[in-house]
């Protein structure tokens, strides 16, 4: 197999303005936001062909609902040391759950945490 298996993700949000604000301060970059009919997203920018899952924020009354206890999305951290972004999530409105901690030497490090919407994401750094 030469590709990754996840090809596009979502995540569910309650309020579209609240979520991109979050996730634009705690990442440091902007999304691109699209309505389409009663399903309004948030995209987060991505590179053709390059290593890794493009993905959405995704607003839909009916289909879509925030949780603790979904699937877990992994971030990168765009700075490359997640202990940067993890310094942003609470002046964001998020919360940290479990603070930067080894996966180990090998995989780097990783950190758990809620945004505005009641998800629980994950950041992750080789560093």
């Amino acid at each position: 197999m030469d590709k990754n298996v996840v090809g596009w993700f979502e995540i569910p949000v309650r309020n579209m303005d609240r979520a991109v604000k979050f996730y634009e301060t705690v990442l440091g970059f902007q999304l691109h936001r699209q309505l389409m009919g009663p399903l309004e997203m948030a995209w987060f920018p991505w590179v053709e062909n390059a290593v890794g899952s493009p993905g959405s924020l995704v607003y839909h009354t009916q289909y879509y609902t925030p949780s603790e206890n979904g699937t877990l999305v992994y971030f990168t951290s765009p700075s490359g040391n997640l202990s940067v972004e993890l310094a942003r999530v609470e002046a964001a409105g998020g919360k940290i759950l479990q603070p930067r901690t080894q996966i180990s030497e090998e995989y780097g490090y990783m950190a758990l945490l809620t945004d505005t919407e009641g998800n629980r994401i994950a950041l992750h750094s080789r560093e």
